[in-house]
């Protein structure tokens, strides 16, 4: 492989690493809290070198199940992580400024242990937190530990626990994603010039807005598949057993809330549970496949009293006209849109 990075990786490679700073000025990583007392959230935000957020009234729960005071001072980490974001940035410009092979293979492994270590130490951390409580504590269940999730969720007592990266840690992720694919399509295009084979040069401008289409998918809010007989309504605490029914809230934190019926979801969305401008996602469950999850503005519903659905809205979701008219044949029932079916339903 030629030892030089095309002037268009080393434009990547120089804004990748500049992109860092914004951990200066954003929270790198977030976990949230919710539970019926709290259908609002709680969050605690912990940046590279503090914490913000209702973390005093999270310490104030905490306190009855034994676990310690969360403060700055239990987190030696934040003493030294501005110094680490620090080399890293001027490591990525020396790569970019020298355009040095070498530069920016140490500059890749050094990001991959850095978030290997950063993930390990959080574990450790989440660990002694989750398992060394107060023996003398007012709430204790023999034998429960309150370990926090490293990334994702997990349930804790009543309360449902998400823990994901903030806007600085998604950008510190995106930057490594754009120094690894300029590694790689520099691979690539040396090794397609060293088969001889003819090879169109990629427009440089090209390469950010593949990354960037990258990184933004990873981050999207995704739907979580029903658990029939497992998972209960969020909104009127029902069993979820009919796979031709039900719908799904989806926020931008990732939270899921999970209905039996569209009326439970029009219910809870009427009632204020969360504010229109947090929602992702707002789904529905396809009459015709089980777990398969359409957007209530493209999905189509028939109402009919013959449908019995677990709440009485007796509506069902169909991707498309035709195949709720298809239905329909069967049936006296009405086609409508979303948008009439919560009318319907006030």
């Amino acid at each position: 492989m030629k030892q030089k990075l095309s002037v268009a990786s080393r434009i990547l490679v120089a804004f990748a690493s500049g992109a860092l700073i914004a951990v200066f000025f954003l929270p790198a990583w977030r976990i949230d809290l919710f539970a019926p007392q709290y259908p609002e959230g709680l969050t605690m935000n912990i940046w590279i070198n503090g914490l913000s957020g209702e973390v005093d009234i999270i310490n104030g729960l905490n306190h009855y199940i034994g676990m310690k005071h969360i403060t700055v001072d239990m987190f030696p980490e934040f003493k030294f992580l501005p110094l680490v974001v620090g080399f890293f940035m001027l490591l990525g410009m020396i790569v970019a400024i020298t355009g040095k092979r070498k530069f920016l293979f140490w500059y890749l492994v050094l990001t991959a242990l850095g978030g290997i270590a950063a993930m390990i130490d959080f574990y450790i951390w989440g660990y002694h937190y989750g398992h060394n409580l107060d023996p003398t504590a007012p709430i204790q269940v023999p034998g429960l530990s309150y370990q926090p999730p490293i990334i994702g969720h997990k349930r804790i007592l009543n309360f449902d626990a998400y823990s994901f990266p903030d806007a600085g840690g998604w950008i510190v992720i995106g930057a490594a994603v754009m120094a690894f694919t300029v590694w790689f399509v520099e691979w690539y295009l040396h090794h397609r010039s060293e088969r001889k084979q003819p090879a169109s040069k990629i427009p440089a401008g090209i390469i950010p807005l593949v990354i960037l289409a990258a990184v933004f998918s990873s981050c999207s809010a995704k739907p979580e598949a029903f658990k029939f007989g497992v998972d209960n309504c969020y909104f009127c605490k029902m069993g979820i057993a009919d796979p031709h029914y039900g719908a799904e809230i989806v926020t931008k934190k990732s939270k899921v809330y999970k209905f039996d019926d569209v009326v439970c979801m029009a219910r809870f969305l009427q009632a204020g549970g969360v504010e229109e401008k947090d929602i992702a996602k707002k789904l529905v469950i396809n009459m015709e496949k089980e777990n398969d999850f359409i957007e209530t503005s493209n999905a189509y519903f028939l109402v009919d009293p013959s449908l019995k659905s677990p709440m009485g809205s007796n509506a069902a979701a169909f991707s498309s006209k035709q195949a709720a008219g298809q239905s329909t044949a069967k049936t006296t029932g009405i086609i409508i849109t979303w948008d009439e079916l919560i009318n319907r339903l006030k």
